[in-house]
């Protein structure tokens, strides 16, 4: 243990990091850094270490031997550390922390909540609304909701929902609306870090090719439900965003027709940690929820 007092421990982190996640990019992002500033702490732990960690090539670090044995050591070792400090931080028991990302929890979630501390009372929820992946096996967070493709490396994903999108807009827009082809007249509102764009439903409903009157461009989705619900213009919405909306009369499907996007909503858990029966309850309500939503 003498030893480590040589080194410096950010050096070691930025080794670790950077090994595990391959770039440098990746490490200063994780590590809350520059890509400079990681670079100079391996450049200092080489230096102290004696020995060269990692090569520089064109595509990026490559790490040598020395530097693999080192990485595989020190990820081990950091997430012991973690662990032991999540540990030390877990709330008592009976709190479930549970880490969505904030559009799912403002527009979906948290209408629901009363209904789940009614059924549960002895469970108290502690909402962590991020869209940054959290890392469940060395954090207090015990299940995630994620929207994606399901294929996140190193957690264990359960489809809780396919995603499929529909036009949704304010009631007297709506009544202008007969047909599809009706919309192509009116303006609609863009989310322009959707993962899917208005030709997803458009060729769903064979309009393939046909153009949007873009009125105007948010990079929320809640900024863009908050726009269609004042009437600025048809939103390309879905199931979990748009259902407040919808049953509160704000907002109205004008059509049936749902179109997939290939991605769907995920319950992450860590493949390491068993399931707790705070977790398995708040998914069988969650599952009971989502189940209403088929009559939107």
């Amino acid at each position: 243990m003498r030893d480590l007092n040589a080194l410096h421990l950010n050096g070691l982190r930025a080794v670790e990091a950077a090994g595990r996640l391959g770039s440098l990019a990746a490490a200063a992002a994780e590590l809350g850094v520059t890509v400079g500033a990681v670079s100079q702490q391996i450049i200092r732990t080489e230096r102290q270490l004696g020995r060269t960690l990692f090569e520089r090539t064109p595509k990026g670090l490559v790490a040598t031997e020395a530097g693999d044995r080192l990485v595989a050591r020190l990820t081990g070792g950091f997430g012991e550390i973690a662990q032991g400090v999540a540990a030390a931080r877990r709330r008592e028991e009976g709190v479930l922390v549970i880490s969505v990302a904030p559009v799912f929890a403002a527009r979906w979630l948290v209408y629901r909540l009363d209904r789940f501390a009614a059924a549960h009372p002895d469970i108290r929820l502690r909402i962590d609304a991020t869209t940054r992946l959290v890392n469940l096996d060395t954090s207090d967070v015990d299940i995630a909701i994620r929207v994606g493709a399901g294929r996140w490396p190193g957690v264990t994903s359960e489809l809780l929902l396919p995603q499929a999108v529909f036009p949704v807009c304010a009631p007297a827009l709506a009544e202008r609306l007969r047909a599809p082809s009706d919309l192509l007249s009116l303006p609609v509102v863009i989310d322009d870090r959707a993962m899917f764009g208005w030709d997803l439903w458009l060729e769903a409903v064979g309009l393939a090719g046909a153009a949007v009157r873009v009125r105007h461009v948010f990079n929320d989705a809640s900024l863009c439900l908050d726009a269609a619900v004042a009437g600025q213009g048809v939103f390309l919405g879905w199931a979990t965003l748009a259902a407040h909306a919808l049953q509160a009369g704000q907002l109205v499907a004008p059509f049936p027709e749902r179109a997939p996007t290939g991605f769907g909503h995920y319950f992450v858990t860590s493949p390491s940690r068993r399931e707790s029966r705070a977790v398995a309850a708040f998914k069988a309500w969650v599952r009971a929820e989502i189940a209403g939503l088929d009559a939107l």
